[in-house]
């Protein structure tokens, strides 16, 4: 009978396995520079020739970036659904932008529920944060751009795919965090002229949302990121068949 010869596992492989398990569960963020070599060496334990070997090997994987005199990297676009162009071509589609409420409607109810099982105490510091700076866009109406209060809708979400502690839905949000905020950026405009208590709505829906996950109500946290889901593409298709009124009487006069 033969036997095959067992591989003496090299220290660098466990400090890659504790890498890419902080790159998984989100610790390590895409774009995000790791701690010098001296220091990360001395929180793993661990020879810098050892950690160096890791890092090659990470940046084989094409996981790590290195840039010269600058530090090792995780690469930027890591985890990224959607390249730019196609960012632009769904920017400029009504249907692309409804299929995005449909997919967040699936994907953000999950989040809420797992968010409201799993938060950990940091994770409900993280999300108090995120949510008192969508709370302060609100209350300064005249002063926040489009621009700023999309950022900050979409950081509270990105806020509860991490408490969610599911990497598959955490990443997959994170990859399509710049689509988030540029579809909540196109539609708050059409949505606050169409319906004047839109903003109130939208504010009561956050709330409720947060205070649903930070209290573990995880059932009642789906229930809400639904409810929120559905009146946004309710208010949105009002938003569509008003523009259409419009365009056919302006036909019409022949303008």
């Amino acid at each position: 009978m033969g036997f095959d010869q067992v591989r003496q596992r090299r220290l660098s492989d466990d400090i890659v396995e504790q890498l890419e398990r902080m790159i998984l569960e989100g610790t390590l963020r895409p774009g995000g520079r790791l701690p010098a070599e001296r220091v990360l060496a001395e929180q793993f334990g661990v020879s810098r020739p050892s950690l160096r070997e890791a890092i090659q090997k990470l940046t084989a994987k094409g996981l790590l970036v290195s840039r010269q005199g600058g530090g090792n990297y995780v690469v930027e676009s890591l985890g990224s659904t959607f390249s730019d162009p196609l960012l632009h071509l769904l920017e400029s589609s009504s249907e692309a932008q409804r299929d995005l409420l449909e997919f967040r409607h699936t994907l953000e109810a999950s989040c809420a529920y797992y968010a409201a099982m799993r938060a950990t105490d940091v994770d409900r510091v993280r999300l108090r944060e995120a949510f008192d700076a969508l709370q302060d866009c609100y209350s300064r109406v005249d002063e926040v751009s489009r621009a700023e209060e999309g950022a900050a809708d979409a950081n509270f979400h990105l806020a509860i795919a991490e408490a969610s502690h599911n990497a598959v839905l955490l990443h997959t949000i994170r990859g399509l965090f710049d689509l988030l905020k540029r579809n909540v950026v196109i539609n708050i405009g059409g949505m606050y002229k169409q319906r004047a208590e839109t903003r109130d709505m939208l504010i009561k829906q956050h709330r409720e949302l947060y205070l649903a996950i930070i209290e573990g109500r995880a059932e009642e946290a789906r229930e809400v990121s639904s409810r929120h889901l559905l009146y946004v593409q309710e208010v949105l298709e009002e938003v569509r068949q008003q523009v259409q009124r419009t365009a056919r009487a302006e036909r019409r006069n022949g303008i």
